[in-house]
C-alpha cells in the first residue's frame, strides 16, 4: 500500500495494521472453509448413495404402521 494512503488512514484515526491483520485472518478462514467444504462434497460424493425413488413413502407408511 502507498505510504501516502497509510498516513491518511492513520490520521484519520485507523488503526492500519489491525484493519489489515483482521482482513487477512478472514481471507484465511474462508480459504481454509472452502477447502473444507470441498472435501466433504468429495465424500458425500464417494459415500452418500442414491435413494431409491418412492422410498421415503416406503420408510414413512412402515413407521406410521408399527406405531398403529
Amino acid at each position: 500500500m502507498r505510504k501516502e494512503v497509510i498516513k491518511a488512514l492513520e490520521d484519520a484515526g485507523v488503526d492500519v495494521a489491525g484493519k489489515t491483520r483482521e482482513y487477512l485472518e478472514g481471507l484465511a478462514w474462508e480459504a481454509r472453509t472452502k477447502a473444507t467444504l470441498a472435501e466433504l462434497n468429495d465424500i458425500i460424493k464417494k459415500e452418500v448413495k442414491p435413494v431409491k425413488t418412492g422410498s421415503s413413502a416406503k420408510l414413512i407408511r412402515d413407521d406410521r404402521d408399527a406405531h398403529s
